[in-house]
């Protein structure tokens, strides 16, 4: 299990303000209230889609970054999931939405989508490891934590809100255990490839990452 104040937590406290403008953003609390324009939402779901295809590559560089086979296997896992699991419950969860896989795989990639996932790749590329995976996990353990506290909180509106069935998938415990693995992961990684003298840099590339997770968001409410 990660440590109480692990790195996640250091990185998260270390960008304090940008989390709360991520995690809190209106696109997020018209979820919860159920009165996000569809239209919002409709894009947000295409560029999703176009961002896992990304993120997925992004896995498929951790592998060539591993120095263990462990790791390799960690993310050639990760990668799987996203191309053999999750793409499918996205097309599937969109369909009831209206959106085809053919119509998202043809949509333009915004730019908000585009500056994000290029920067975790670049951050892999000229990184390690620990690099990477400081920048995919404002995503990865961010939406675990949006969804639980969207779920806990009493003003959230389940019945009756079309969006209830997005905070029920990531507020669920099946992706919860994936954001805690995260945790537990960057602090292995931090373990082996770490040091005092990493974490400007690691903060950095967290709080970058925080703050282009929240004009995805923004992205999407533009839209409406």
């Amino acid at each position: 299990m990660p440590t109480a104040n692990g790195l996640f937590d250091q990185l998260k406290t270390g960008c304090a303000e940008d989390w709360e403008r991520y995690t809190g953003h209106a696109f997020v609390r018209q979820l919860g209230a159920g009165s996000l324009p569809q239209a919002a939402f409709r894009h947000y779901l295409i560029q999703d889609y176009l961002f896992l295809i990304q993120f997925a590559r992004a896995y498929a560089l951790a592998v060539y970054k591993s120095d263990t086979l462990t790791d390799m296997r960690q993310a050639a896992a990760g990668m799987s999931a996203i191309l053999d699991i999750e793409m499918g419950l996205h097309v599937q969860f969109c369909e009831g939405w209206g959106l085809t896989e053919a119509d998202m795989a043809a949509a333009p990639e915004a730019s908000a989508c585009m500056a994000y996932t290029r920067f975790v790749l670049e951050r892999g590329m000229a990184g390690d490891l620990l690099d990477l995976h400081a920048a995919l996990a404002p995503c990865i353990v961010g939406y675990a934590e949006i969804a639980a506290r969207l779920a806990a909180d009493p003003e959230t509106r389940m019945e009756g809100n079309p969006y209830a069935a997005w905070i029920e998938m990531y507020a669920g415990d099946d992706y919860q255990e994936v954001a805690q693995s995260e945790k537990h992961f960057l602090d292995d990684l931090m373990a082996r490839r770490g040091g005092p003298g990493r974490m400007a840099s690691l903060s950095q590339t967290f709080a970058s990452a925080t703050r282009l997770e929240v004009d995805f968001w923004q992205m999407g409410l533009d839209a409406a």
